[in-house]
């Protein structure tokens, strides 16, 4: 068992497609700062792990926590399923070049510190549970639900990774079996029907401006506020958009309950914001209709864009007094 430092601090990290955001905690889980940057992809996936270490090197430099130079343990959440076996990021779409890359391996090198590397989804889900809407809960499922989709699953208080690290991946759910044989470009059904880059495509077709080429170019605009900001005007077409796209995620959700039957769904990412009381209220009546006695309770996430954060300083805490360095077996 490895020693457990009396004094020091650890550093939290949340890698998403744009930015990147870091948190420096004591070693009772107080947060003692937090920074962010945008993500520099252009130097590959070397580049951007220079640019992690970068960033948690700039945590050092601020408040002292004891008399630790250096991080006492590391977690990082990335935009990917990591392989439970090796910790290596499998995919990350969104970022070019990052197909099964070594993350943790220089970091850790870097640091001389314990280093968790597990998928975003997962780290929000322990934030949720340890400061959040979850605290209550040992089974339970945290949806993501911004530019794309996915989601943590917690079992009997422990996070759910699968054989491969894809377990709540839920971007290539299906919840239309005539469309089982399409393929969809770097992304699956239910993201490209619920999720940022979806909303935005059907709000493109809906509500007229420039027609994308191809659907390569729908993909490639993912940014889907402009739909909310015409619903919050008044606009039915708006409106209509939205109504698909909360019954397809309610549908979603109801197959989870199905599979998973947990006693707490929270919903969270940068889409909720947009219109969280018709997606509360849509996604409640789908799953009421599906489970009229075993629906439980749907809630939005109160951590808000920190949840990936309180869970990565959640991860690098339980990593200290761990020898297991892969994602954490909570």
């Amino acid at each position: 068992m490895r020693r457990v430092p009396k004094s020091g601090w650890v550093a939290g990290v949340d890698m998403g497609a744009s930015n990147l955001r870091f948190a420096r905690a004591d070693l009772r889980g107080r947060i003692e700062s937090i920074t962010a940057e945008r993500v520099r992809p252009e130097g590959g996936p070397k580049g951007v792990i220079a640019q992690i270490g970068a960033g948690i090197e700039g945590l050092a430099a601020r408040k002292s926590s004891g008399d630790r130079l250096g991080p006492a343990a590391i977690a990082v959440g990335v935009p990917s399923a990591v392989d439970p076996r090796t910790g290596r990021v499998s995919l990350a779409n969104n970022l070019p070049g990052w197909r099964d890359i070594d993350l943790g391996g220089p970091i850790r090198k870097r640091f001389q510190a314990p280093v968790v590397v597990d998928n975003d989804a997962n780290l929000a889900a322990l934030g949720e549970r340890w400061r959040g809407t979850a605290r209550r809960a040992a089974n339970f499922v945290f949806v993501a639900l911004g530019t794309g989709i996915g989601s943590g699953i917690v079992v009997n208080g422990k996070l759910c990774h699968g054989r491969t690290g894809n377990a709540g991946e839920l971007y290539r759910f299906n919840v239309d079996w005539r469309r089982w044989a399409e393929t969809f470009p770097d992304t699956g059904y239910f993201e490209f029907q619920v999720a940022g880059l979806g909303i935005a495509a059907a709000g493109r077709r809906a509500l007229g401006g420039r027609r994308p080429r191809s659907e390569q170019d729908l993909v490639a605009e993912r940014d889907a506020q402009f739909v909310f900001k015409a619903f919050r005007a008044g606009v039915r077409r708006a409106r209509a958009v939205l109504d698909r796209a909360f019954t397809i995620l309610g549908v979603g959700v109801a197959d989870l309950v199905s599979v998973l039957d947990p006693e707490l769904v929270v919903i969270g990412g940068g889409l909720t914001r947009g219109a969280p009381e018709l997606m509360l209220e849509t996604v409640k009546r789908v799953l009421h209709q599906i489970h009229p006695d075993i629906a439980p309770p749907v809630r939005l996430s109160t951590l808000g864009d920190r949840a990936q954060l309180y869970g990565a300083v959640s991860a690098a805490l339980e990593a200290i007094a761990s020898k297991d360095e892969l994602p954490p077996r909570y």
